[in-house]
């Protein structure tokens, strides 16, 4: 069924579920109650994850099945951007032409860097990757100020032409839509007594990481990703078959690359503003943690490390020391101040040290990633096979 094998196919609905039920698993908990804070079911979380696991699932796809770490990434996710930036600018703000635009100048851009990146390898490619995505954040910073807009960054204002779009009376931006649905529409559910939000924007993102997922699964099981699995097992003996892998590696940077600018475009499409921030080196370093968080070269693993990081990120950073005194106020003075004390690093502006600290526990503990600790938690529930019996005596031959 479209092209996948049944184990495919239940990664596939596993995402397609998740993607559609996120506004109520993210929401367990009701408002008004203690743990109110771990719920993180609003749009503006949940378009980050959908958009950072477009972006770890194709450098999946350059990371996972090649072995060649990119630490440039974050380039094609700017580049994106202001592509969508400027076509909301100059033809209109509905996004499909902007996402268009984003994908090929992410492309574009993977063809130039790769093609010069993949004349080396190991930690030369990945010091050659950094080395451009520098180059392009200090051009996006300054040099370009006229095309990017510089450290104030670029966004669609009242007075651009927007020559296909009809002619905005409002006094104010327009909207960015989807012919004609607005990415901020929020409809509201009463379900089971309580009231969920489902976003626009966000099922907008979420349909495109399911149909990006999808198309991964493809390439990774067609010949061209089998070949990418030759190079990581050993390309020096696949080149001395006498094949070249050079036209293989680029085919997969450039795959990689237009899916952050895709992710770029999102970005852009839901914030409408494009900064040279996103393409800073701190940016790529985060897609490497996703996917190694979640399981470099499995299917799934990119898209868990992506929600993992993005869901702690937001839960970790608006605990502060308000919350934690309500938390433990059924305790002791000098006990809750304590209790306080000892957790006051980790959470607000110290959440990096949290994550880092989840970081460092899987890495150890965890190897393979979230992939392998759900893999070794169905093994312990996985029902053992019966002992076997003696061998029955043979029969002697009539």
């Amino acid at each position: 069924m479209l092209g996948l094998g049944k184990k495919d196919l239940m990664f596939l609905l596993i995402v397609v579920l998740l993607t559609l039920t996120a506004p109520i698993l993210l929401n367990p908990f009701p408002e008004g109650s203690a743990m109110a804070q771990f719920n993180a079911g609003y749009p503006d979380l949940m378009q980050r994850i959908a958009i950072f696991a477009i972006f770890a699932v194709g450098f999946n796809i350059l990371f996972g099945l090649t072995g060649y770490l990119s630490f440039g990434h974050a380039a094609f996710i700017g580049v994106g951007s202001y592509a969508m930036v400027w076509m909301m600018k100059l033809l209109t703000m509905n996004i499909l032409p902007g996402l268009i635009l984003s994908i090929v100048m992410g492309g574009l851009f993977a063809v130039v860097i790769g093609y010069v990146s993949l004349r080396r390898s190991g930690i030369y490619f990945s010091i050659l990757t950094l080395a451009f995505a520098q180059m392009c954040f200090n051009m996006a910073y300054s040099v370009l100020t006229p095309i990017t807009g510089g450290e104030n960054g670029l966004g669609p204002q009242i007075a651009d032409p927007r020559i296909l779009d009809a002619v905005n009376t409002s006094g104010s931006v327009p909207e960015v839509n989807l012919f004609g649905l607005s990415m901020r529409a929020t409809y509201k559910m009463d379900l089971w007594g309580r009231l969920f939000q489902f976003n626009a924007g966000y099922y907008v993102c979420g349909i495109l990481s399911v149909l990006m997922f999808y198309l991964a699964l493809r390439i990774f099981r067609s010949p061209f990703g089998m070949m990418l699995r030759a190079i990581k097992s050993n390309q020096h003996r696949l080149n001395y078959t006498g094949l070249n892998s050079k036209p293989y590696m680029l085919a997969a940077f450039v795959i990689s690359g237009m899916y952050a600018g895709l992710a770029g475009g999102l970005m852009a499409a839901m914030d409408p503003l494009a900064g040279a921030d996103r393409m800073q080196w701190s940016a790529s370093g985060e897609v490497v943690l996703m996917v190694i968080l979640g399981g470099v070269g499995t299917m799934l693993g990119p898209v868990l490390g992506a929600g993992f990081i993005k869901y702690f990120e937001n839960i970790f950073s608006k605990i502060n020391d308000s919350v934690l005194h309500d938390w433990f106020s059924i305790f002791p003075k000098w006990l809750e101040n304590l209790l306080v004390g000892i957790l006051h690093p980790f959470v607000g502006q110290g959440w990096n040290l949290t994550l880092g600290v989840l970081f460092m526990l899987v890495v150890i503990f965890l190897p393979g990633g979230l992939i392998e600790g759900g893999q070794r938690i169905g093994r312990l529930f996985r029902r053992k096979p019966d002992a076997k019996g003696p061998a029955p005596a043979s029969t002697p031959a009539e």
